[in-house]
């Protein structure tokens, strides 16, 4: 049987690079179809994004705004893992992160524990209300989508491939989400996972029908008198993580981004608890790196570094 041949694009949004692959059969306009459902979620419920049904909420804190109905699902999803977490994960954690200084151009500084306590009384994914189509914050408190967006946009245009008849395809959306669509011709597509900075191959793991979520500290952090700082930070206790790494596989994209980030501010130990819990309530696995280079991971990824 002839090898199949692919054709690819790649275009700018969510602040990455995102490359979708699919059968060279397709007329290259089709992915213009493709990434305009991309587009449609960046302009939607991309906090970045000015006028964005999050920027509205954002900006109007501490009044009810009006919002459409997948606004509402997708944060009743956000919720429903942010109790999971038990608030290390919380999307409301942006005050923290603009006092590390995340979103400054001049030097940044180890907060004080008093600056931290003081942020900290803004964070609590529990003040996010819910009635009907409309969404209200406290007042001083900012959402921040940049955990889980792109991943929920990949879902929806995972969702229309398959609408549409595509049953082999890959989307790379900047490299800390991958998603695969496979049949019997190509069961699965291989992704290789990296040590953060480094070119070391840490796994190489197929996924079929399932996406790689990681997390990690490699392009976004600060760094202050000569330590970096990565941007993930724990939300309970406003510091930063010191794991270098956490990948996911998963059935969706959305949770498997949100999960990464969640398990990032574990230890090693932790991590497998909550693994074991996670399974029981969605199809996961997944491994972490800490700060000593010690992998943790469920069977998929434990027995599989470096070959």
């Amino acid at each position: 049987m002839a090898e199949r041949i692919y054709k690819a694009q790649t275009r700018y949004l969510f602040h990455a690079h995102i490359k979708i692959k699919v059968s060279a059969f397709y007329d290259d306009s089709f992915f213009d179809g493709l990434f305009s459902i991309l587009e449609d979620v960046d302009k939607k419920y991309n906090s970045y994004q000015p006028d964005s049904y999050i920027d509205r909420i954002n900006k109007a804190a501490g009044s009810f705004v009006e919002v459409d109905s997948e606004t509402v699902n997708i944060l009743r999803q956000v919720l429903e893992l942010s109790d999971f977490f038990a608030g290390a994960y919380d999307i409301t954690v942006m005050p923290l992160i603009r006092l590390w200084g995340f979103y400054r151009s001049e030097h940044s500084r180890i907060p004080t524990e008093e600056e931290i306590a003081e942020n900290r009384k803004l964070v609590s994914y529990r003040n996010i209300e819910i009635e009907g189509n409309k969404v209200r914050i406290a007042d001083g408190q900012e959402l921040i989508t940049g955990s889980f967006i792109k991943a929920y946009a990949v879902d929806r245009l995972v969702g229309y491939m398959r609408q549409v008849g595509v049953n082999d395809a890959i989307i790379n959306a900047g490299g800390s989400t991958i998603c695969a669509i496979n049949d019997n011709v190509h069961p699965a597509w291989q992704v290789i996972v990296r040590e953060p900075k480094e070119e070391n191959v840490l796994f190489n793991v197929d996924i079929a029908d399932q996406a790689y979520s990681t997390s990690s500290q490699s392009k976004t952090f600060l760094e202050i008198n000569g330590k970096e700082y990565g941007h993930i930070l724990n939300a309970k206790t406003g510091m930063p993580s010191t794991n270098k790494q956490v990948g996911v596989i998963s059935d969706n994209c959305m949770v498997g981004d949100i999960i990464s980030t969640g398990l990032y501010c574990l230890s090693g130990e932790d991590f497998l608890q909550k693994m074991e819990q996670l399974s029981s309530r969605y199809k996961v696995e997944g491994f972490l790196l800490d700060e000593d280079d010690r992998i943790f991971g469920t069977k998929r990824f434990v027995n599989k570094k470096n070959n």
